[in-house]
Parts: C-alpha cells; sequence; structure tokens
C-alpha cells in the first residue's frame, strides 16, 4: 500500500466530547484505528468513508500539531502529534486512503465475515414476482400484469428488470411511451393495497418542453391505471366505484417553480387537459442542492457547538458535565425539520387518497429516484403494517430505493474529493513556492475532474431515515424495529463495508464489467441485519402487532393504516449525538385536550403552565383583572415555532415512558387550525383580558372558548370551533378595549352625556341643521378615538366630538362591542336594526332627554388618564380651528343661541329642515 506513509503513530492525544486521553494510531488499508493507552476505553476504528472532513491545523503555542476529523455520524475528534512531520505523513495518507476512483477500491469488495454470517441470502431477500403476488396482482386482481420488456434493462437503464404494468396496455404501447418520459421512466406498479383496489404508481417527469408535447400512449397509460379497479372481463362496464374516479392524484413532488422551469429544459409537468379523470397537486419538495445545504448547515451548526465547548473546557481547570452551547436557533433556520415536515404532508395525502379514496396516485418528481423514492416508500409504510416489520422494511428498501434506481453511488459521495482535506497555506518548507503551485494545480484539476460528483451528493436515503424515525416516534408500538435498527442503517449507508448501497442502479449491481457482478462479490447489508445478535438488537419490546389486524376492535386498533401528525417534528437526536433536551429543548409539560371538557392539573405536582407568548396589545391598554387563571390565543403558523422554547421557565419534567410519545409543548392543538391555546401562570402580574364571552359564568355553550372552572385548575384549555372565530375574539377585545377608555372620559364629565362620535344613525343629527346644532361633524367623524391630547386643543378628541348641553343624545357606540346583545341606549333587546349602533331613523329632537345608559360589564380602565370631555358647541368652517376660538370658548359658551332656529329648507324625503349653506366638512366655506 503506497498510499500508508506511516502506518503507527504513538503518544498521540485524542480528544473528543470533551475529553483527551493518549494513545496509538493505526493506519490499515480502510480503517483508521486508535487504541487508547491502558485500555482506557474501547478501540476507536474509522472506516475511511465515513471521513466527510479532515482539518490540519498550525503548530499549537505548546509544540503540538492537532489534525481535526468530522464524521458523517457526526462525531468530531482531533489527534495532536508531536511532530509536524507525523501529522503530515497521517494527513496526507488517510487522504490517499479516502479519495477513491472507483468502487471497487471500497472495504466491501475486500470484507469477509469473520465468523461466517449464518445467513448469505441478503440478495434474494426481495422478489418482485413474490411481492407483487402477496399484494394481489395475478390473484385478487387481474387488472395488473408482469412484463419482461426490460429484462435485459435496454428498455431503460436505470429500472428494474420486472415491471407491473395494466393488463389493458400492450409492449408496444408501452414503447411508444417510453419516448414521452425522461430516461424512459414510465408510470409502472409499486404497491396495490390490501384494503381496497387504490395503487401507488411512479415514474419520471413528461417531455412537455416549450412546444407542449403530448403523447396519446402516455396517456391512454395513465388511463388505464386510474381505471385499475375494474377487473378486465368487466373493463366495459361505466359503472361508478366510491371515490375512484374523482379523487385520482398526479402528484409532483416539486415546487410549481422548479415544474414549470424544466419546461424551458424539454421537460416540464402533465398538461391536465388530456388527463381524464385526475387532479394535480405539487407538494414543493425541494431539490437534491436546497437539501445538501440545509443539512451543511445544521453540520456546521454542530461543528461550531463543539469548538466552543473544547475551548470552554481548555479554559476552565475541570471540565463543566452536561454542560449545552448547541444553538438551537441556527438549527431551525436550517429548514432541515420544515423540508421532513414538507415530505410527511405529502405522505398522508397520499395514504388519505388511497385508503380513505380508493383511489389511485401517480407519484413523480424530476427523474423518478429521490423525492419519489421518499414519498412512495413512507406511503406504503403507513399504508402495510407488512413494510414495519424488520423483513418487510428490508424488502420495502430493496423496492423502492435499489431496484427503482436511487442513485446511492453519487448521492452518498462514497468516492469523496480532496475538497474535503483542508491544510493551511502557509505550511511548506524551503521550496514551499514550488509545492504551492503545484498544489493549486492539483487542486484546480481536482475540481474540474470532480465537481460534478460533489454537486450530485445530496441526504436524500438520510432524509428518509429521519421521516421514518419520525413516523416511528409518533407510532412507538407499530413498529417491530427499534432506533437503533434506523442508527445502524445509517451507518452502513456511509461505512461501504456492504455492497447493498455502492451502485445507481439494479443493473450495475447484477450486471459485471467483464467479471462476476457485485451481487456475487459482496456482501448484503440484510445479511447483517438477520444475524441473531443483531435481531435481537434491533427488536422493539413494546411492538404490537395485534393493533394492525384489520378486524381488530381495540381502542387503538385503525386497520393497521398510520396517519402521522406532519407537524410533530424534532430532530433526531440519538443520530447527531446530542440528548434530546440539547436538539429541541426541554419538554413542557402540556394538558391533554379532551373533548368536550377541560383538563385541569394536577394541583399536587406544581406543575407550572407553558410559557407566554402574547398577542400585541389592543390600542387601548386593557385592565388588569385579578383572576386565578386566563385563556389566550396564540398564533403557531411558524413551523419552527413547535419546538420548544428554552427561554420560557423550566417545569418539572414528567416521568420518562418508554411506552409513549413525547409530548411538545408547541405541538399544536389541531392541524386544522392555525391558533392553540395557552394557559397562564396563576403568578403573572397583568395577564391579557379575556375575550367577553369566555369569562363570565353565565357565557354560552356555544361560545368558541368554554368557560374556565377557576377554582380546580391552574390552566384552562378550550377549544376553537374555527380561525374565523378566533380572530373574531380578538376583534371583540380591540373593540372592548376602546369602548372602555371612551367611556371613562364621559364617565368624568356629564355621565349622560355621549359624544356625536359614538352616537347612532338614529341620534345623529341630519345635514340640514345649522353649525349651531350640528357641530364640526367632519372633524368629530375623522377624529383620532385614541388620541389622548388635552381638550384645549381645536383637533383633540373631547372638543371635536362635544355636543352642546341642549343638544346632547346618548346612543350606542361604534367602538363599543358590536355583537352583543343589547344595545347601550335603549338598555333593551337589541334588534337587527340597532344591534350594530345604525338605526333606520335619520332625526333625533333636539331637546330630546338622553336616555340612561347600560353599565359595563368590564371596569375601567385606572391606568389610563383622559382629559375631561367638554359640552361647548364648536364653531364649523376655518374659524373653529383658530387660538382665537379656542382661547374664547367659554364667552361663546355663554352667548350661545339655543332659542333660535336656522332657515329650514322643506324637503320631500326627511322632516328635518335643511340649511342652505351648510359646511358638511368643517372648511369654512364663505
Amino acid at each position: 500500500m503506497d498510499a500508508i506513509r506511516v502506518s503507527k503513530v504513538e503518544k498521540v492525544a485524542c480528544t473528543k466530547n470533551a475529553s483527551t486521553l493518549n494513545g496509538t494510531i493505526h493506519l490499515t488499508a480502510h480503517h483508521l484505528i486508535f487504541q487508547y493507552e491502558e485500555a482506557k476505553e474501547k478501540e476507536m476504528w474509522v472506516p475511511y468513508p465515513l471521513i466527510s472532513l479532515v482539518t490540519r491545523l498550525p503548530q499549537t503555542m505548546q509544540g503540538q500539531c492537532p489534525l481535526t476529523f468530522h464524521s458523517r455520524t457526526f462525531e468530531t475528534f482531533s489527534l495532536a502529534f508531536g511532530k509536524e512531520t507525523e501529522a503530515l505523513d497521517v494527513f496526507e495518507s488517510v487522504k490517499e486512503l479516502t479519495v477513491a476512483t472507483s468502487v471497487n477500491q471500497l472495504y466491501a469488495f475486500f470484507y469477509t465475515p469473520n465468523p461466517p454470517l449464518p445467513t448469505s441470502n441478503g440478495w434474494s431477500i426481495y422478489s418482485p414476482r413474490d411481492e407483487f403476488m402477496r399484494m394481489g396482482v395475478g390473484s385478487r386482481t387481474k387488472a395488473w400484469r408482469f412484463t419482461d420488456i426490460n429484462k435485459d434493462y435496454s428498455f431503460s437503464p436505470t429500472y428494474p428488470s420486472r415491471l407491473v404494468v395494466p393488463t389493458r396496455i400492450s409492449d408496444t404501447t408501452l414503447q411508444y411511451a417510453s419516448k414521452y418520459r425522461s430516461k424512459c421512466r414510465i408510470p409502472v406498479l409499486s404497491y396495490l393495497h390490501w384494503a381496497n383496489y387504490g395503487s401507488i404508481t411512479r415514474s419520471s417527469q413528461p417531455m412537455v418542453g416549450i412546444t407542449q408535447n403530448r403523447s396519446v400512449q402516455d396517456e391512454k397509460l395513465i388511463e388505464s391505471i386510474f381505471q385499475t379497479h375494474h377487473s378486465p372481463e368487466s373493463r366495459a362496464s361505466t359503472a361508478p366505484v366510491y371515490g375512484a374516479t374523482s379523487t385520482n392524484l398526479i402528484i409532483d413532488a416539486r415546487p410549481t417553480i422548479n415544474a414549470m422551469g424544466n419546461t424551458a429544459k424539454g421537460a416540464g409537468t402533465e398538461n391536465m387537459d388530456h388527463y381524464k379523470d385526475s387532479k394535480k397537486a405539487y407538494l414543493g419538495i425541494d431539490s437534491i442542492h436546497v437539501m445538501r445545504e440545509s443539512l451543511a448547515k445544521v453540520v456546521d451548526t454542530l461543528r461550531e457547538a463543539d469548538v466552543l465547548l473544547a475551548s470552554i473546557n481548555n479554559d476552565l481547570p475541570d471540565a463543566i458535565p452536561g454542560l449545552a452551547v448547541l444553538d438551537r436557533q441556527a438549527l431551525r433556520r436550517s429548514g432541515w425539520l420544515r423540508h421532513i415536515q414538507a415530505i410527511l404532508e405529502g405522505t398522508v395525502l397520499i395514504a388519505r387518497n388511497i385508503h380513505i379514496n380508493s383511489s389511485h396516485v401517480l407519484i413523480h418528481c424530476s427523474d423518478g429516484w429521490d423525492r419519489t423514492s421518499q414519498l412512495s416508500a413512507l406511503a406504503q409504510m403507513c399504508l402495510d403494517p407488512y413494510y414495519r416489520t424488520i423483513r418487510g422494511f428490508a424488502i420495502l428498501v430493496e423496492k423502492d430505493w435499489l431496484s427503482f434506481g436511487h442513485k446511492f453511488l453519487d448521492r452518498c459521495g462514497h468516492l469523496s474529493s480532496d475538497k474535503f482535506f483542508v491544510s493551511p497555506a502557509d505550511m511548506g518548507g524551503e521550496n514551499s513556492g514550488a509545492d504551492a503551485a503545484k498544489a493549486f494545480l492539483a487542486s484546480v484539476q481536482n475540481r474540474f475532474a470532480s465537481q460534478h460528483h460533489i454537486k450530485e451528493t445530496s441526504p436524500v436515503f438520510h432524509q428518509f431515515l429521519e421521516a421514518v424515525r419520525q413516523i416511528q416516534r409518533q407510532f412507538p408500538d407499530r413498529f417491530e424495529f427499534n432506533e437503533r435498527f434506523l442508527h445502524q442503517l445509517y451507518y452502513h449507508l456511509y461505512s461501504c463495508q456492504f455492497g447493498t448501497f455502492l451502485y445507481n442502479c439494479e443493473r450495475e449491481r447484477r450486471v459485471g464489467d467483464g467479471g462476476p457482478p457485485p451481487v456475487e462479490r459482496t456482501v448484503s447489508v440484510w445479511d447483517f441485519f438477520n444475524s441473531p445478535e443483531e435481531m435481537e438488537l434491533n427488536l422493539n419490546p413494546i411492538y404490537a402487532p395485534q393493533l394492525d389486524e384489520p378486524t381488530s376492535r381495540a381502542p387503538k386498533a385503525d386497520m393497521g393504516v398510520l396517519f402521522p401528525n406532519p407537524k410533530d417534528v424534532r430532530f433526531w437526536n440519538e443520530l447527531y449525538g446530542r440528548t434530546d433536551e440539547e436538539m429541541n429543548g426541554r419538554v413542557q409539560p402540556v394538558p391533554q385536550v379532551l373533548e368536550p371538557e377541560a383538563t385541569p392539573f394536577d394541583d399536587e405536582q406544581g406543575v407550572p403552565s407553558p410559557p407566554l407568548i402574547p398577542l400585541p396589545p389592543s390600542p387601548a391598554q386593557s385592565p388588569p383583572m385579578n383572576l386565578p387563571g386566563s385563556v389566550h390565543l396564540t398564533p403557531t403558523n411558524n413551523p419552527s415555532s413547535f419546538l420548544p422554547d428554552a427561554e420560557g421557565p423550566s417545569p418539572t419534567p414528567r416521568a420518562p415512558r418508554p411506552t409513549a410519545p413525547r409530548v411538545d409543548s408547541f405541538r399544536p392543538i389541531s392541524s386544522a387550525s392555525a391558533f392553540s391555546l395557552r394557559g397562564f401562570p396563576s403568578s403573572s402580574p397583568t395577564p391579557p383580558p379575556l375575550v367577553p364571552g369566555s369569562s363570565s359564568p353565565n357565557s354560552p355553550k356555544g361560545s368558541g372558548i368554554r368557560t374556565p372552572d377557576f377554582t380546580s385548575m391552574k390552566s384552562v384549555w378550550g377549544r376553537l370551533s374555527s380561525n374565523a372565530s378566533a380572530a373574531l375574539s380578538v376583534v371583540q377585545e380591540a373593540y372592548v378595549g376602546v369602548a372602555r377608555d371612551l367611556r371613562n372620559t364621559a364617565s368624568e364629565g356629564d355621565p349622560d352625556v355621549k359624544t356625536s362620535e359614538l352616537s347612532g344613525r338614529d341620534t345623529l343629527r341630519t345635514w340640514g341643521e345649522d353649525s349651531a346644532q350640528t357641530p364640526a361633524a367632519s372633524t368629530s367623524g375623522f377624529a383620532n378615538p385614541w388620541s389622548t391630547a388635552d381638550s384645549t386643543e381645536p383637533m383633540s378628541l373631547s372638543s371635536s366630538t362635544a355636543t352642546s348641553t341642549s343638544a346632547s343624545t346618548s346612543s350606542s357606540g361604534v367602538f363599543e362591542n358590536p355583537w352583543g346583545t343589547f344595545s347601550r341606549n335603549t338598555g333593551r333587546q337589541a334588534t337587527n336594526s340597532d344591534t350594530i349602533g345604525f338605526s333606520s331613523t335619520a332625526t333625533t329632537p333636539i331637546q330630546q332627554q338622553p336616555l340612561p345608559v347600560t353599565e359595563s360589564v368590564l371596569p375601567p380602565d385606572p391606568t389610563v388618564s383622559l382629559p375631561k370631555q367638554s359640552t361647548q358647541p364648536l364653531e364649523s368652517g376655518l374659524s373653529a380651528m383658530t387660538l382665537e376660538s379656542v382661547g374664547a370658548r367659554n364667552r361663546q359658551q355663554e352667548n350661545v343661541v339655543a332659542t333660535s332656529d336656522p332657515p329650514q329648507v322643506p324637503s320631500s324625503t326627511n322632516k328635518t329642515a335643511v340649511s342652505q349653506d351648510i359646511d358638511p366638512l368643517g372648511v369654512g366655506f364663505s
């Protein structure tokens, strides 16, 4: 092995997980091995393909030369050498051994199990004929058939050799239809549902192009797929099948703009005018490049936390155990959970359409081997309990990932690149200039040679495993395998110890290039997982297969079909080597929402309420209400907000239960509602006010928020009937706050006097009256109802809306609760005409006596100080805006002519006289 410059280096300090131990490093052909001194810990074996980044750092002040290693399993360790030559030799040796030029150089072609594995049938665990016959092809239904059109992989090199297509479609039609699909990946069967004849088919994007091409053969093929719920003997029948002809879906996993953008490249998406009895849905799942960048942000955040923790421990004499320095906000900004949520949403859509609507779904993205495999496999795992067993999951991966051509070699980046080995530019000896020039030339050549390979990498299968973990966490007793099984599968995805995940398609695995095929030269990963030792470690102790029986009547039985909650997503902390609290925040104990009654807290536990996230305050401050608890509306539209907030209170965590999933305090109440209800802690000094109708003991039963029982619970959870009721409550709160402040202003003066700003149409004067009787109409109409300016200012609320004593009226205000059932101006039950403060009558006698005002059920706000309301009339026109008129108001008040009537003009439609020289806008016409 010429690549190994040095095979053994002693007295090397290894720093991992904030602890430093000395030992010896060994370099073999396929592993980096670190052996600790005195066997303090188990040997560390690192396969070279697992290394994702190696950084050679400058010499430290202590004379050590460190190398920092980052692995694909999200682990970081540092090796410190005493000599610079040793560090350089190890760096170059690992680089040569990691960067491979051919798949045949990987460890899988040299691995021989010792002792031999008990099973050796891993490569034949999946048989297309056996699996599709298990689904019912050829037995339960005659609408599908096997075809050998791709038996030598000449029809479509990236498709499996055995395909299942509709019986009504001939191989000749398939030949013509293949020209219309990218990479000749025509729509073929992937899953036939056991409960009905609904199906999942998959393909690549159509070659529509700018000229809007179409293919009659492709249209007939999809039409036949969507009619396979009829048996071939009755295919001429036109009898409708419930749900099967109206909800057939063509799922385009891409964002709409990406699908349309591919039209310029000659591809695109289906023109639904040519596809009968089907609809199209865009899922908006981003491309492989976006996924790669998103995971890179997560990795960068983890590395920054490791560096920060190492620096802290180096500066302190004693290491601090359990110190969490991970930036959870940076993790949220990565968008990784948002992408997983989008995948789960598409999965639920497909599963519902097949199981509930008894319909068919065709899935595709661009080439049909990345996002299509994710959605198809996840939907089948939710629909069929068989795929949630260890053997069934292996068959699912073999069928929808390996045989249908997911590009494992390109997506996983098994061959690595020189780009992932970084050394300082200022290092070099006497010929540093020549070495730098040579290194620069080599890097440029490598960039041009392998840049395409680097751009093809993406954590697609990793993302699929994380989505499976999300479903497994939500349904912990519905999977035969545990979390360790998924973790081990992820490890061997990149270890290259087995030949299962080394190639891009089935043809490359089963057809040898001038020699035996890889399936005969390598070991399958399923042989390793089927060994008794691994099987025992990977079994789920709480697995309950009886819940998956279609005829089961158990409380949790659901016919074996799972519908996961896409909003309930969390980081897979075990995969990233962190604690759940460090990555996802502390778990907040949240009361369960029960119907129809609220669930009280246990007073003996002393669990505080969740943290407060108040809404923006209304224009007028609401008065504090000394209530033991309160209910508040909190918007939860941001998907990232479903993670617990670390800055909130720290309640006592619940005792962990292995049989129940975690309760996320930011989990929404309902997927159909954009609001959640949170209880306020009783120790809050000024909790937000209750929405009218929700805090009164006499509130109606049909209200959106139930009446809380303040004597038996610390926090009350209600239930929103819809988003409209929530918005209505917020608007009501704003109206009540404004009306309360204006009511306080009126109470400081004459309690029976109301301003014209708050007068209804039945008490406002008509525009036919003179300026003395209808002062500054437009000014009062457009005054700022939240103004707290002094009453001596011309445009203040009190001056602009005051009425004369002789013409004072009282009516319901427009800023009061418009949905109330009582009219304030009469104290009687409101009718349809005056419920919102208006009436059909338009006149009011000038000498009308003020009507009694109903007292409000809410107390006045002592924190708001408004000026006393003036009762003097205002002048109209520009004279009302001058300083002279303002200063002479007290004198004018005594000289107001209240007994003389203005000139009256008869009106044919109104009995009130209208003035000839009226100034309704108050701008002072002359």
